[in-house]
């Protein structure tokens, strides 16, 4: 004979279900929208369905059914569909955000291959191409931008409330929450607390009228990643890795996460791709070969740019102004000068001050 059962065990017992190929279960993701008892002691699960991934949504159905059902002994259920249309926005729960024309994101499997050094040299040369730009740090756990711009004891205005005016350096609108945290003071949250920390970024930051927004993310596929993309609408992720093996494994499965939320991917930068020896002017591939270009044809993507080792690169970075800035004549700057001109290229037509 079925049991009887609570919402609150449905709900418990759909939060056991991972998304397919995915860390998180299908309730912190979003994809059950509602659970409604039904006669005879069943229960309607509506499902948000925001792509037309049908084969996905036919293994979640098959997975709650199993949970519900057969494990938990409900006598019968139910499914509803919400098919939700990317491109309809606060119905996604994914909205413009306000002032900014496009929001590109730079992520990275892993840490240590220069993804924040990617994301600051591409909001510098972004502006040196003539558009207003943003730099979003969301590397809570170790965040690189107040060190790279030289902000020193810069501190950002309050706006009155929870809101707060970006620090301007070098023409580039920054918030980090290395601007709010004692030197060397370690952050220690849990996952709701970096959540809403990003939320109020976006949110709370007064980022005026600008046509980027770059937003640094952390390495992996956690919280960070999963707010951002759940809150408002991306215009597309840049991929950052190394040639090693290990970094180009946890590269595609940063690939493959944004791909589960719909978020369009822009590419692959495959950084320290060789060292030019400054004597002979030899290239010597010191972490493999081909690697970022082995991936992206793997994943269905592009290489935007293969970045080489510069002393330089570290130095300027260290020292407080991004190479782009520094030395803008430098091989390095113009790399990331033509990676600023392929996103620019890739992104959807919008009124623009450039």
């Amino acid at each position: 004979m079925a049991r009887k059962t609570s919402p609150e065990e449905i709900i418990a017992a759909l939060a056991q279900i991972n998304y397919p190929g995915y860390a998180s279960d299908i309730v912190a993701l979003g994809i059950v929208e509602e659970v409604t008892p039904t006669a005879s002691d069943g229960y309607a699960v509506m499902l948000r369905h925001p792509g037309d991934r049908e084969e996905i949504l036919r293994e979640i159905a098959s997975r709650i059914h199993q949970r519900l059902a057969h494990d938990l002994g409900v006598a019968k259920v139910e499914f509803k569909l919400h098919k939700i249309e990317p491109e309809l926005g606060e119905k996604t729960g994914r909205v413009r955000l306000e002032g900014t024309q496009w929001v590109v994101a730079v992520a990275s499997g892993k840490g240590g291959v220069g993804k924040s050094t990617v994301a600051a040299n591409l909001a510098v040369a972004l502006g040196r191409l003539g558009y207003k730009v943003g730099l979003l740090d969301a590397d809570i756990y170790g965040p690189s931008v107040p060190m790279m711009f030289g902000t020193g004891a810069e501190r950002p205005r309050s706006a009155g409330g929870q809101s707060f005016y970006p620090i301007d350096k070098y023409g580039i609108k920054l918030i980090s929450i290395g601007f709010f945290l004692n030197d060397q003071a370690p952050v220690i949250w849990r996952g709701p607390m970096v959540m809403s920390a990003v939320r109020q970024f976006l949110k709370d930051t007064l980022w005026g009228t600008q046509d980027f927004l770059v937003v640094d993310l952390p390495p992996g596929t956690g919280d960070a990643q999963l707010t951002l993309a759940q809150l408002v609408a991306l215009d597309g992720v840049v991929i950052v890795t190394t040639p090693q093996d290990v970094a180009l494994a946890d590269a595609s499965r940063a690939v493959r996460m944004f791909r589960q939320v719909h978020c369009p991917l822009l590419g692959v930068v495959e950084n320290m791709s060789y060292f030019v020896c400054p004597e002979c002017g030899e290239q010597e591939e010191l972490f493999g070969h081909g690697g970022g270009e082995k991936m992206a044809r793997a994943e269905a993507m592009d290489v935007l740019a293969r970045l080489p080792v510069f002393g330089e690169i570290r130095e300027t970075g260290d020292n407080g102004m991004p190479i782009t800035l520094a030395l803008p004549n430098h091989p390095a700057s113009q790399a990331f000068l033509e990676l600023a001109r392929q996103v620019t290229e890739a992104m959807p037509d919008r009124q623009v001050s450039a």
